[in-house]
């Protein structure tokens, strides 16, 4: 067996891809990865060229794959190993192109290596075995699951790299009063105060799933997510092709939540779900409002994973902020695998300290989040 490697989903059934994953997460489906091909979101000049990698047996039948992009740059991965580039730069060593394992542009912890255990480090060491022949520095693979992590953990020569996200946990709340309730007596004033600022500005909300939306909705979704980037002199990763694509092949797992004030729209959050878990992706306003940003993207992202009994909401990279809204810190993995070994010996020293420098911050954030104390009021 040998690896196959096509440079778009469509040289395959939606639904040969599609038996491999694990879980139904949006993100891995055969219709979102091919949104983003169809819509020249990756592709072109992108700097992200789609190189997905498949395993078969001797019948040709699919037995793993791996979702992977050449990279000729670091930009929209949240695993940022800009430093590294750098570095190789300086030394004279080439660090572009990389293969990455990833889903463009979304921070998700999942399945990168799709098929049984087996058949995936098969797929694996073939890959790390061919690295050179490909003349790629390294294979770098991002935002991993549990069972990804004991594929690659057990193979040599990969090194882990620990990052912290930020998620709220859906503890079978009633409603949101049934959340604040489980919180101290100041922070949960505190959540309520910036609730009513929102709604003294005279802005209200509407939510409405992926089938209620309009081109023109779309519309609007594009302007507000562009000008997120717009206005950090920026060019956004997604055109708006990408969303109206999403929006014919799984409108089912779309959520939006728009803002309005006297009924001019001023913002919007867009989200996708899964069977358990509530994803916050993209955000954008029209104009800035007190708050606006907290009850668009957090609150009302709460209410709705809680109307539908989502247990987690996955409000995206970083953002400390969501510490004392009850967002709680969760350790995140990518694995690297880099060809030149002095670049290998020179970051494994690198992630053993920032390893362990994670799991120190990631364990004194706990002390921020607002959840009442035995005794407490």
């Amino acid at each position: 067996m040998a690896v196959t490697i096509i440079d778009s989903l469509h040289a395959l059934p939606a639904d040969v891809w599609d038996s491999l994953l694990p879980n139904p997460q949006p993100f891995l489906r055969h219709a979102f990865l091919s949104a983003l091909e169809d819509s020249g979101s990756v592709g072109g000049r992108s700097g992200w060229q789609p190189s997905h990698r498949l395993w078969c047996d001797e019948q040709g039948a699919l037995q793993a794959a791996m979702p992977a992009y050449l990279k000729q740059h670091s930009y929209g991965e949240y695993v940022f190993d800009h430093a590294w580039a750098d570095a190789c730069r300086r030394a004279g060593i080439a660090y572009y192109p990389k293969l990455l394992g990833a889903v463009p542009f979304s921070p998700v912890t999942g399945a990168r290596l799709l098929g049984d255990a087996q058949a995936a480090g098969q797929l694996l060491a073939a890959l790390t075995a061919g690295l050179s022949t490909e003349g790629l520095s390294g294979l770098h693979v991002n935002f991993t699951s549990p069972a990804c992590d004991a594929v690659i953990g057990a193979c040599e020569g990969w090194l882990e790299r620990l990052g912290c996200q930020f998620h709220w946990h859906n503890r079978g709340y009633r409603d949101f009063q049934d959340f604040l309730d489980t919180l101290a007596s100041r922070k949960r004033k505190q959540m309520r105060k910036e609730r009513e600022q929102v709604v003294g500005q005279g802005i209200d909300f509407e939510r409405r799933a992926g089938h209620e939306l309009t081109e023109a909705d779309w519309d609007f979704v594009y302007q507000c997510y562009a000008n997120t980037y717009h206005v950090r002199g920026q060019a956004p990763y997604l055109t708006r092709d990408f969303f109206s694509l999403l929006a014919e092949r799984m409108a089912e797992m779309i959520r939006v939540v728009f803002a309005r004030q006297h009924g001019r729209p001023l913002a919007m959050a867009f989200s996708l779900v899964d069977g358990d878990t509530f994803y916050g992706r993209y955000w954008g306003c029209l104009a800035e409002f007190d708050r606006l940003h907290f009850e668009t993207c957090f609150y009302q992202g709460m209410e709705w994973a809680i109307a539908e009994g989502l247990e987690r909401f996955d409000a995206g990279a970083q953002g400390e902020h969501k510490l004392i809204r009850g967002f709680e810190p969760v350790i995140t993995r990518s694995w690297h695998y880099l060809c030149h070994p002095g670049l290998q010996a020179a970051v494994a020293e690198f992630l053993e300290q920032e390893r362990y420098g994670v799991r120190v911050y990631a364990e004194q954030a706990r002390s921020y989040l607002p959840f009442r104390q035995s005794g407490e009021v």
